[in-house]
């Protein structure tokens, strides 16, 4: 997220803007925010005045930092069931907590999602020797939290962030995020709607591989298993130097044979990616248009479930909403393309292929930068645009292409180098000459 580059590419985390901590606040907390300080009480009875992070100038009055508040509990633990101390942060903020319009939209009472319809939490293991919690944690949150307000975009347990740096801003092995469900707080209703808790866990890059090419409640699973790597209660340690795969290699068969019969449940990231219509003249030379158009009616989101799809798919194993039904009818045919990656994304092709066209899914690559949308799109998939008659179709900026079975061993042949290493060099472009087809795959940074 850059702050949308982060969640899939993106660079170190800078020092944000100042967030002051203080005391526990308002004595007469608005009806949200009192909602969740109610459900933090029993959980924390003699903690009623926890450290807490706030921002200097609140969001709806101008502020950079979307979350009002972030508290931090100590967590004693529990040694009987192999939990052991460590600090516990939850947001406040990507709810609604005052219910007045100020910052979210007022939902329908309890019916609906309050505010983004999530809070974020983080475990921290603690040190014998802290006293107090470390502070970068609520830095951390906050720009997550910039990314949901940029974007719209939700996060769900099993969804995976890709931070390329230490969480912490150190040389840690934890560079990036997986998002699972807090083992304490529960979906709570509060007067403006429904609050889920989404805890980030700390994961290394082999642990976010596996989650892009399998699925992450699978993961997270595993992760579980080894006080290691999180234990039960999924607690981050920054020190932790080995994955999940040093702790237990025979995890390598179990998700082999789980990407073989379950596919990937990952239906799009957010990338460095590029689509144009390619002209063939009368000389044979190639001319490239550029595609200027609004996506105002597309989103997606990386996480496996979100309602209304619009690309419906036979096993209702993932799910985006993508664009209007009104809107489709305005589809234009190409007839040839070139789809530019850069290696990063374009690493991601063969399991796309393997884990989510052959399993009869799709998959969509939405540009960091620009308006490029890619959704590869399997035959099985309905209410896509494509068709054996019109491969390829643009809505806009987004393009969908069709691999179709009959193309889907040649294609997942010419794209063997992609396997890690990559030995060839780069850019490297990929034709498929009777499919009008042209992929490149450029080096990360040019």
């Amino acid at each position: 997220m850059n702050e949308s580059d982060h969640q899939n590419g993106g660079h170190c985390m800078r020092t944000p803007r100042s967030i002051t901590e203080v005391p526990y606040i308002p004595q007469t907390p608005p009806a949200g925010l009192a909602s969740l300080y109610m459900l933090c009480k029993r959980i924390y009875p003699d903690q009623c005045n926890p450290l807490q992070a706030t921002t200097v100038i609140k969001f709806w009055l101008g502020g950079p930092d979307p979350l009002d508040y972030i508290s931090m509990y100590n967590n004693p633990g529990d040694r009987m069931i192999g939990i052991p101390p460590h600090w516990h942060y939850i947001s406040f903020g990507l709810s609604d907590l005052h219910g007045d319009n100020r910052v979210h939209n007022t939902t329908n009472g309890s019916d609906g999602p309050s505010g983004f319809g999530f809070e974020l939490t983080f475990r921290l293991l603690k040190d014998s020797s802290e006293t107090s919690p470390p502070t970068w944690p609520a830095r951390l949150m906050q720009s997550l939290a910039k990314y949901v307000f940029k974007t719209g975009n939700t996060l769900y347990a099993g969804d995976h962030v890709s931070w390329h740096c230490g969480l912490d801003g150190s040389e840690s092995r934890l560079q990036h995020m997986l998002m699972g469900e807090d083992p304490q707080l529960q979906v709570t209703v509060t007067p403006h709607g429904s609050v889920r808790f989404v805890q980030i866990v700390g994961a290394c890059l082999e642990e976010l591989q596996t989650v892009q090419r399998w699925n992450g409640p699978g993961v997270l699973q595993i992760l579980k298993r080894h006080s290691v790597t999180g234990g039960p209660w999924l607690i981050t340690n920054m020190r932790r130097g080995e994955s999940m795969f040093d702790v237990d290699p025979s995890v390598h068969d179990e998700i082999t044979e789980g990407i073989k019969t379950e596919g990937s449940n990952l239906c799009g990231i957010s990338a460095h990616c590029s689509w144009e219509e390619l002209n063939n003249r009368c000389d044979k030379s190639l001319v490239y248009k550029s595609v200027e158009h609004s996506m105002n009616n597309l989103r997606i989101i990386n996480n496996s479930r979100a309602p209304n799809e619009d690309l419906e798919e036979t096993d209702g194993n993932s799910n985006y909403k993508s664009c209007e039904l009104s809107e489709l009818n305005q589809g234009q045919f190409i007839e040839n393309v070139h789809i530019t990656f850069n290696l990063e994304a374009g690493l991601l092709l063969p399991f796309v292929l393997k884990g989510r066209i052959r399993h009869g899914r799709h998959f969509t690559f939405k540009a960091l930068t620009g308006d490029a949308t890619i959704t590869f799109v399997a035959s099985a998939v309905s209410g896509s645009l494509v068709s054996e008659e019109k491969p390829f179709v643009a809505q806009g900026s987004w393009l969908q292409v069709l691999v179709s079975n009959s193309f889907l061993d040649s294609m997942e042949s010419s794209l063997k180098f992609l396997n890690e290493p990559v030995m060839e060099p780069l850019p490297k472009t990929v034709n498929w000459p009777d499919k009008n087809l042209t992929i490149t795959i450029n080096p990360d940074k040019l």
